[in-house]
């Protein structure tokens, strides 16, 4: 019996024990020596198969205690699996973003149903943030006011971000990162650098609102690549495109992908660079969800790249905190012009505020503060699919290891943006599905997020929802 085959057999059994609730949602496994003594494994081999289950979702680690079980299988009949993935494909064509998202980023309400709730104190990480930001504020010396930081960014904060990328498989320079206002600057800047107007952009289907705005702002075409909850864009889908039409750039969110939370399997991160080089095309990584996982962030798609052809986009708006307005981008082969045309379009960053993030970086309390974020997000994203395991419609819920929210499949009949102003009158604010495409997919789909605890009037908000949406269905 090959290693291989013994990991595999020993995830499929304890799989199929926490689907039968021999385990329950918060309950620990056996120990891993108890593992291996009972099935007669090595030790590698238990904790392969663990790790896997990890990756899944189904299992935390908590240091010195062992797994715990953290996803609750849905009960039979309450769901039917995963949110399915589109079959359509259809040919470039020009972008047109919905009026609806001004109106939902006008209520700060992309990842909140109940916007307007007071959300209470400051979470203690962000406290420490921004005193380190006090502390950099204070050091400022003699006429530093005066002078304008080099377009790259401050070397400070480079380097720890090229430590924090090398804690996940990606050996990062300093010299190959540049400091941006956020990640979709770093998307702009991607776009604008290695496209012209009414160049073919593949994206995800469904995909990030705002990679569409940008589309449209630089007057470039889209073709909407299927992407599952699961694993994300598909490759096999990609590659009849990219056979079909002059594709320059493809945009993808290798770990956890929204609105779908999809984390890319090795074998497609590998797929998709093997395209790029066939294709002559530049890959676009969006991964400004990673640090969101709920186990080990993944390594980036950067970490596999030997030709220079990823573009790494992200930022700390997710993970951190979305008033910070820092992000970054790696520009691989295009990194000069990306340079230049950070001086065109930002001039220049804020030294102070580079720095106090630099130094909370350096101290430990970033770490410190994802430690937290990934509990609570655990805990929340669990409480999250088991009120929608509760709700009176036939549902499919994607599972994601990461990111800020679930993708919410239900019946075709039903229409989301029509039920969009009926939830506003009740003070709740969703994001229906057709923004996550351009081409009037996802009527029947829902994004919702977990990114706010779940106290008692968001749950209610919640929970109001299968009523409006109904209301619609009739």
């Amino acid at each position: 019996m090959t290693s291989d085959y013994r990991y595999r057999q020993l995830e499929h059994w304890l799989l199929q024990g926490i689907q039968e609730q021999r385990w329950r949602l918060g309950e620990r496994l056996p120990s891993i020596r108890t593992l291996c003594r009972e099935h007669r494994l090595s030790k590698a081999t238990v904790q392969h198969a663990l790790q896997r289950l990890e990756a899944q979702g189904w299992l935390e680690a908590r240091p010195k205690a062992g797994y715990f079980v953290t996803l609750r299988p849905a009960p039979p009949g309450d769901q039917q699996g995963m949110p399915r993935r589109s079959q359509i494909i259809q040919p470039p064509r020009p972008v047109s973003v919905n009026d609806l998202l001004l109106d939902i980023m006008q209520r700060s309400a992309a990842f909140d149903l109940l916007p307007d709730l007071n959300a209470g104190e400051l979470p203690a990480g962000i406290v420490v943030l921004n005193r380190s930001i006090g502390r950099a504020l204070r050091r400022q010396r003699g006429d530093d006011y005066q002078y304008y930081d080099e377009p790259a960014g401050s070397i400070s904060l480079r380097e720890q971000l090229a430590l924090h990328y090398a804690r996940r498989g990606w050996a990062a320079a300093p010299d190959q990162l540049c400091i941006t206002s956020g990640c979709q600057h770093a998307l702009f800047l991607a776009l604008m650098a290695c496209c012209k107007p009414g160049d073919v952009v593949a994206v995800e289907s469904p995909g990030f609102y705002g990679v569409l705005q940008l589309l449209e702002q630089l007057q470039l075409q889209v073709v909407e690549v299927p992407a599952g909850a699961d694993t994300g864009m598909d490759m096999d889908a990609l590659e009849a495109v990219l056979q079909r039409w002059p594709v320059k750039a493809c945009i993808v969110s290798p770990a956890f992908a929204t609105p779908s939370g999809a984390l890319m399997p090795t074998a497609a991160r590998q797929h998709l660079l093997a395209l790029a080089e066939r294709h002559d095309l530049a890959i676009i990584e969006d991964d400004i969800y990673a640090d969101t996982a709920l186990g080990s962030p993944p390594d980036p798609l950067k970490a596999l790249d030997g030709d220079d052809r990823v573009i790494l986009c992200s930022s700390f708006s997710k993970s951190l905190s979305r008033d910070l307005r820092l992000g970054w981008i790696a520009g691989g082969r295009w990194h000069a012009r990306i340079l230049h045309l950070k001086l065109v379009t930002q001039l220049a960053s804020s030294r102070t505020l580079q720095q106090g993030v630099a130094d909370y970086m350096a101290d430990g309390s970033l770490a410190t503060h994802l430690r937290r974020q990934r509990n609570a997000l655990h805990q929340r994203r669990d409480q999250l699919i088991a009120a929608l395991n509760a709700w009176p419609i036939d549902l499919r819920v994607s599972r994601p290891t990461g990111g800020l929210a679930v993708w919410v499949e239900l019946p075709d009949t039903y229409n989301t943006l029509a039920c969009y102003p009926r939830a506003l009158e009740q003070g709740i604010v969703i994001t229906p599905g057709p923004l996550f495409s351009v081409s009037g997919q996802f009527k029947h789909c829902l994004r919702i997020s977990y990114a706010h605890p779940w106290d008692d009037k968001r749950l209610a908000a919640l929970n109001q929802l299968p009523a409006l949406l109904a209301a619609g269905n009739k």
